[in-house]
């Protein structure tokens, strides 16, 4: 009698190898290319002002050379005065956003949820809402002051439009297909405001809240401007007095890339919190 083995045969783990390391290539690739692309232009405008600066073309009383701003950052971090301005900037949009979200997220869920907070007050709040917050600064000073309690105030006023207005309309624009559903699933009112209008009203609501620290973080430089004595938009003003425009760029750089951090950080946080939008192509 004769036996006969019959072995698998294991695809050859070369072909194998270079497939993987062709994907992890393409994969490279597409995460590479966008981010030089960004940085780009920027590095374009730094060399185009190395150049103008090294060749005189402006004043640098005017507009101070690259190196002279980064020796200025460096000062700056070296005698802490930088990360105490930071740090004081950071506790009011912290303290501005949190009172401002807070807020608009339940009015705005009253707004799409009960017919009477829609018909009656909300009509006057989106009117008063309209007015920039800072064209309410002189009106507040007289109630409140000068000192932390108006900065705060007026950070979370410049949040309300974006995040009432996103909770509003996803919380009350629910499409008929849902509808639907949670009725011939028979769900309590609870049910559907938890397994349906919930879900479906996060990612726009997520998209407000961005576009509200977005506003928060332009509202704080603003407020520091005005009778302030630390902080970022402080360390703006005190440059100009003295007409040390390289502490201005410096504030002006620390300022654009926290907020664009920020703003990544909340699309990073949104996308881990909703991973559905990753596989529909959804990224806001």
């Amino acid at each position: 009698m004769t036996l006969i083995h019959i072995q698998s045969v294991s695809p050859p783990v070369l072909p194998r190898l270079l497939r993987r390391a062709a994907s992890a290539a393409e994969a490279l690739r597409a995460a590479l290319v966008p981010i030089l692309l960004g940085l780009s232009f920027p590095l374009a405008l730094l060399g185009l002002w190395a150049l103008g600066a090294a060749q005189g073309w402006v004043p640098p009383q005017i507009l101070p050379a690259p190196a002279l701003v980064w020796q200025s950052f460096r000062d700056l971090c070296a005698d802490g005065s930088l990360a105490q301005h930071l740090t004081d900037s950071l506790i009011r949009v912290a303290e501005g956003f949190a009172l401002g979200a807070t807020a608009d997220l339940a009015f705005g869920a009253a707004v799409a949820l009960v017919p009477a907070v829609r018909a009656w007050i909300w009509p006057p709040v989106q009117a008063a809402t309209r007015v920039n917050a800072l064209a309410w600064m002189p009106l507040l000073t007289l109630f409140l002051g000068i000192d932390e309690a108006l900065k705060v105030v007026v950070i979370g006023w410049s949040v309300s439009i974006p995040v009432i207005l996103s909770t509003a309309r996803a919380l009350g624009e629910l499409p008929a297909a849902l509808r639907e559903l949670g009725a011939v699933l028979h769900l309590t009112r609870r049910q559907r405001l938890r397994l349906i209008v919930l879900p479906h009203a996060a990612p726009s609501i997520a998209t407000g809240l961005r576009e509200g620290l977005a506003n928060a973080w332009q509202s704080l430089v603003i407020v520091e401007l005005f009778a302030s004595f630390e902080g970022l938009g402080y360390l703006m003003t005190w440059g100009r007095q003295l007409f040390q425009l390289d502490l201005v760029l410096v504030a002006m750089a620390v300022i654009a890339t926290l907020g664009f951090s920020l703003d990544a950080g909340l699309r990073a946080l949104e996308r881990a919190l909703h991973p559905w939008q990753r596989e529909a192509g959804h990224d806001r």
